[in-house]
C-alpha cells in the first residue's frame, strides 16, 4: 500500500481536507474499535518475558533494525532473545520457524527472514500461540516485531517507536496515517525509542531513548538506479545521497511489493542502457527472483542507540524476575 498525499501534510490541496472530513466518520469507527478491543480482551502470559516494538503508525519507522539491534544487546548480556513476528506478506500462517534456506518471502514476509539472520524467529497469525512455540524452543526472552496493537498476548514492556515529523495530518485510519490516537498509544507504552534529531513534538511523563539509522557501508561508486518498495521509500533514496551516491533514478514501490521476474528483468535493463548499477534495500532484496538478484546491490542498514546503558537498566527488572 501506497499512503496517499493528503495522509502527510498538515495542509495540502484543495481536495484534501473535503478528503480528510469524508473519512473522519470512518477514523472514529476505528478509534472506537480498536478501544474496545482493548478493553475486551484478557492478554495471555507466557512463560518468558515479551519485548513489543511497535509504532503508532503505518510502516516506515524502522523498528526491524531496531529488533536487530536489541536482540544484540541482549545476547550480550546473556540472555537466548528469539523474534516473534506476523509474517506480514507471507503465506503461512504459523507457528512455524523461520529457516532461511528453505522459507521465501513469499512464505513468511521479509522482515522474518531478516531477522532469522539473528536470533531464533518464529511466524504466527496468533501471536499467543507463536510466543508459546519460541518459549517451548528455549528463549529467554521473545522481542515482538511490531503487534503493539494486538491486546491478545502479555508484553512486559512496550517501546513505542517514534520518527520525528512521523504523524502525518496527525489524523487516524483511513483519515491519516496513525493505527490509533497518539495519546492511546501513549497510555499502554513503557517507553519511548525516538528515531530522530529533533524534539518529539509532545509532551511526555514515559523515558525517551534515542536512536538512529545508520548505513554501515558506502553506497557502490558509479551511476545507481534505487528502488525501494518499504513504508518510506524516499527515506532510503535521501540516505543515499547524503552518502555521496550518484542517483540517476528513484523507482518506489509500494511497501512490501512482491516482485515479478518481469519488473526485475525490467530493470535490469534500465540499468544497463544507463551504464548504471541497480541498488536496492536488504527487506527488498529478500522478496526479489533468487535468479534475478545477480547484480543488485543490498544496501544494509543498522539502528544505533544513544544510550543502551539505560535501555538494558530499564529491561533487566523484567529479564530477571523469577516467572511461574
Amino acid at each position: 500500500m501506497r499512503a496517499p498525499a493528503f495522509w502527510n501534510h498538515q495542509h495540502g490541496t484543495m481536495a484534501a481536507p473535503l478528503t480528510r472530513a469524508l473519512l473522519s466518520p470512518l477514523s472514529w469507527l476505528v478509534i472506537m474499535a480498536g478501544r474496545a478491543r482493548q478493553h475486551r480482551v484478557i492478554p495471555t502470559h507466557v512463560p518468558v518475558p515479551v519485548i513489543c516494538l511497535g509504532n503508532v503508525t503505518l510502516g516506515g519507522t524502522g523498528k526491524t533494525p531496531l529488533a536487530l539491534a536489541l536482540a544484540t544487546h541482549l545476547q550480550a548480556a546473556g540472555q537466548t532473545p528469539a523474534f516473534l513476528s506476523r509474517g506480514y506478506g507471507g503465506k503461512l500462517r504459523g507457528p512455524v520457524l523461520v529457516e532461511p534456506a528453505h522459507h521465501s518471502a513469499r512464505d513468511v514476509g521479509d522482515e522474518a527472514l531478516l531477522l532469522a539472520r539473528c536470533a531464533p524467529t518464529v511466524i504466527a497469525r496468533g501471536r499467543v500461540a507463536g510466543a508459546r512455540h519460541l518459549a517451548a524452543l528455549g528463549a529467554s526472552v521473545i522481542i515482538m516485531d511490531d503487534g503493539f496493537q494486538n491486546p491478545y498476548l502479555a508484553k512486559d514492556v512496550s517501546l513505542l517507536v517514534i520518527e520525528s515529523n512521523g504523524f502525518g495530518n496527525g489524523r487516524v485510519l483511513p483519515a491519516g496515517p496513525l493505527r490509533e490516537p497518539l495519546d492511546d498509544a501513549l497510555a499502554r507504552a513503557n517507553a519511548i525509542i525516538f528515531m530522530g534529531k529533533d524534539d518529539p513534538g509532545f509532551e511526555t511523563v514515559l523515558p525517551v531513548f534515542r536512536a538512529a539509522l545508520v548505513n554501515p557501508v558506502a553506497p557502490p561508486e558509479g551511476p545507481l538506479l534505487a528502488f525501494a518498495g518499504i513504508g518510506r521509500p524516499q527515506k532510503f533514496f535521501d540516505a543515499l545521497r547524503e552518502s555521496g551516491a550518484d542517483l540517476l533514478q528513484e523507482i518506489a514501490f509500494d511497501d512490501h511489493h512482491p516482485f515479478s521476474a518481469a519488473e526485475i528483468t525490467r530493470l535490469h535493463s534500465w540499468a544497463a542502457g544507463e551504464n548504471a548499477k541497480l541498488i536496492t534495500t536488504e527487506k527488498d532484496y529478500v522478496r526479489l527472483p533468487e535468479p534475478l538478484r545477480d547484480g543488485i546491490y543490498s544496501w544494509p542498514v543498522e539502528a544505533h542507540f544513544e544510550d543502551t546503558e539505560s535501555l538494558m537498566a530499564l529491561l533487566s527488572p523484567v529479564l530477571n524476575e523469577p516467572r511461574p
